[in-house]
C-alpha cells in the first residue's frame, strides 16, 4: 500500500504528512521523536489494513529540514542529542494541539468523515492524549505507547486535561521508563478516574522505551504484537 503524500497548511506553515487507506473512520498516528520514516509508514500501513484512513503528520515540521535521526544511534552521539532536543522543544504541546484541527480536516478531506482514533509513541503519546482532550467530539479513542511526561508538573501535561476527554484512553507503559515513572502513572490514573474517563494503564514488564517501533534497537516482537492486539481492540470497539 503506497503512501499518499500531503502538505497540510497550518497556522505556522506546511506540515508534511503521509496518508494510507480509505476508511470512513480515521486514525492519526502521532510519531516518535525520530521523524517521518519507513518505520512509521510500516505501522500506519498495518493500521490502514484494518479499514481505517491513517494520517501520519510530521509533528516537528516547524524545524524542517532536520535530522535525519537514527532511532538506534542518535542518543549515542552528543551532537545529535543536542540537535534532536532542540527540534523537540521547538514544537510545544500548545502548537501540536492547534495543529490537531488541521490534521482532523486533512482526514475529512481524505474521506474519513467518521469517528477518529489517535495513537502516539514517545513524544507523540502525550500529544495524542492532549488531542483527545481538545477535540473530544471527534476523537473517540486515544492510545499512548511509551509516551513520556503524561503527568508531569508542566502546565500542559496531559493529565491536567483529563476532564475534557470523552473517548476511551489506553496507556501502554514501558517496564522501566524515566520519562514516565511510577509516580506519574499513579497521578495519571487518579486524574482519569476522577474525570470518569474509561481507561486502562498497562505496564509492559521487561519492555524498554521504544519497544513497539520496528527500527528501534529495543524493538521487542512479542511486546509489539501485544501492543497491536490492544490497539486493534481499542479502535474496533470505539471506531467500528
Amino acid at each position: 500500500m503506497a503512501a499518499r503524500k500531503l502538505s497540510i497548511k497550518t497556522n505556522d506553515g506546511a506540515c508534511a504528512a503521509h496518508v494510507f487507506g480509505s476508511g470512513t473512520s480515521g486514525v492519526i498516528l502521532y510519531m516518535d521523536a525520530f521523524g517521518l520514516r519507513p518505520a512509521m509508514d510500516e505501522m500506519a500501513e498495518r493500521m490502514a489494513g484494518l479499514g481505517y484512513t491513517v494520517l501520519v503528520p510530521d509533528l516537528l515540521y516547524r524545524s524542517a529540514p532536520y535530522g535525519p535521526f537514527d532511532a538506534n544511534n542518535t542518543f549515542n552521539d552528543e551532537k545529535k542529542v543536542v540537535e534532536i532536543r532542540a527540534v523537540m522543544s521547538a514544537t510545544t504541546h500548545v502548537m501540536s494541539i492547534a495543529d490537531g484541527a488541521f490534521f482532523l480536516q486533512a482526514l475529512s478531506d481524505a474521506g474519513a468523515t467518521g469517528p477518529v482514533g489517535v495513537v502516539g509513541y514517545c513524544l507523540g503519546g502525550a500529544r495524542a492524549i492532549n488531542a483527545a482532550a481538545n477535540y473530544p467530539d471527534r476523537i473517540k479513542a486515544a492510545a499512548s505507547f511509551h509516551g513520556g511526561n503524561l503527568a508531569s508538573d508542566a502546565a500542559d501535561s496531559p493529565h491536567r486535561s483529563a476532564a475534557s476527554i470523552k473517548g476511551r484512553v489506553y496507556v501502554g507503559a514501558a517496564g522501566v521508563d524515566r520519562s514516565f515513572p511510577p509516580e506519574q502513572s499513579a497521578k495519571l490514573a487518579e486524574a482519569l478516574r476522577t474525570a470518569e474517563v474509561d481507561h486502562i494503564i498497562e505496564n509492559y514488564v521487561g519492555k524498554e522505551h521504544g519497544w513497539c517501533v520496528p527500527d528501534h534497537d529495543v524493538y521487542d516482537q512479542e511486546g509489539a504484537e501485544r501492543h497491536w492486539t490492544r490497539l486493534e481492540t481499542l479502535f474496533r470497539e470505539t471506531l467500528g
